[in-house]
């Protein structure tokens, strides 16, 4: 499927065959389709929770609809978001996200490591406890990144915002360790932090001369001091819905430089709503709508979001959020994000797989970063390991 939203004039009740699907997905379309078609902008959700229960139609231990991932697919697809990585957030989570990405080869791949609100399952870790996560851990990443399924080490990181989950010395000990397995597994990093800005910088600095490809901030809620610290550590920074609630969000994202730039969903959370600053920068057009329409989980259909339920389509809106606040074209912002993303973290584009006007160029890694260059298994949303 192109990156072009489906264009037709009228079609009664018709069947559209998506082969990309194994096996191929099958849609009834009832209803007239819009004729005008899609941008053509490139999308790489780069922090997408699949794994998470909702997607599976559990919400709150309760059952509302079958396995949706097809669906949530192929909305992607349908607005140009033609690679997700899927977030591992502790051993069993990075197991599914690997088989989510064979399921779907081309389009999902996967992260390996364990967020720092389930650290606390190092000690606890049944076969060798800590030490054996680790080695369980390293194999996994290894034989992931050996078939091209894993593609980064992460979500690592630290979080004060939830301490209750995981106290500080367990969180900042298992940073460190999984830090030392990172600079064996020679991945790009997927990176947490939450209020935890000063000694996550402690932690991470030294380590990065060890890994070229640095890595990624995800989800990045920070303040502009923080943000180019990490700049100057050579990372990209990554931009969602929850970076982008409140008019000082938006002044932070207005600074990242596009040459560092990434952009995701984090769903199922981090959902854009009507109270954020980011509101008024989101397109409301027609077409928009009708894709990234949504409807309550007791009422779930295939061709609709779930209210309250995040997913890839929505980079959409990221982008043009991002887009708007930096008064620059969509087009600026999607290929920018798009570039970063394949430099880092390859996703299956073997030659680089950049956009420039339009023509795919070959991407190249430039380490030399200076800032004077730069301008969970959860089973409800509500508890996010964002």
């Amino acid at each position: 499927m192109s990156n072009r939203a489906i264009s037709a004039k009228s079609v009664g009740a018709t069947t559209l065959t998506l082969r990309s699907f194994s096996p191929p997905l099958q849609l009834n379309i009832t209803r007239t389709l819009k004729t005008t078609p899609m941008p053509t902008h490139k999308f790489a959700d780069v922090g997408i929770n699949l794994t998470d229960p909702t997607y599976r139609g559990w919400y709150y231990n309760k059952k509302h609809h079958s396995t949706d991932i097809p669906h949530v697919l192929a909305r992607a697809t349908s607005i140009g978001c033609t690679k997700l990585m899927i977030t591992g957030s502790d051993l069993s989570q990075s197991s599914e996200a690997i088989l989510l990405a064979r399921q779907y080869p081309g389009q999902c791949y996967a992260t390996v490591g364990v967020h720092p609100c389930s650290a606390s399952q190092f000690s606890t870790y049944a076969s060798g406890g800590a030490e054996g996560m680790l080695s369980a851990l390293s194999a996994l990443a290894k034989r992931g990144k050996e078939d091209g399924t894993v593609t980064a080490f992460g979500e690592i990181g630290l979080d004060y915002d939830r301490l209750a989950l995981t106290d500080k010395e367990t969180q900042l000990r298992h940073f460190t360790t999984q830090l030392a397995l990172a600079s064996t597994l020679q991945l790009p990093l997927f990176l947490h932090s939450r209020a935890a800005h000063a000694d996550f910088v402690r932690l991470l600095g030294p380590c990065l001369p060890q890994l070229p490809t640095r890595g990624l901030v995800h989800s990045f809620t920070g303040t502009l001091s923080e943000m180019q610290e990490l700049l100057d550590l050579g990372l990209d920074i990554g931009i969602n819905g929850c970076s982008m609630k409140s008019a000082e969000n938006l002044e932070v994202v207005r600074e990242v430089p596009l040459e560092r730039l990434q952009i995701e969903t984090d769903g199922p959370w981090c959902e854009m709503r009507a109270s954020h600053a980011s509101a008024a920068y989101k397109d409301g057009s027609a077409d928009i709508a009708d894709i990234l329409k949504s409807v309550k989980k007791e009422k779930w259909r295939p061709d609709a979001m779930v209210k309250g339920r995040n997913e890839s389509a929505t980079i959409y809106q990221v982008a043009c959020v991002v887009a708007g606040v930096k008064g620059i074209s969509m087009e600026a912002v999607s290929t920018a994000a798009w570039n970063n993303s394949i430099r880092m973290f390859g996703l299956g584009e073997s030659d680089g797989g950049s956009i420039n006007n339009g023509k795919a160029t070959t991407a190249t890694n430039n380490n030399n970063y200076n800032s004077s260059t730069s301008s969970e298994h959860q089973t409800t949303p509500s508890t996010s390991p964002t």
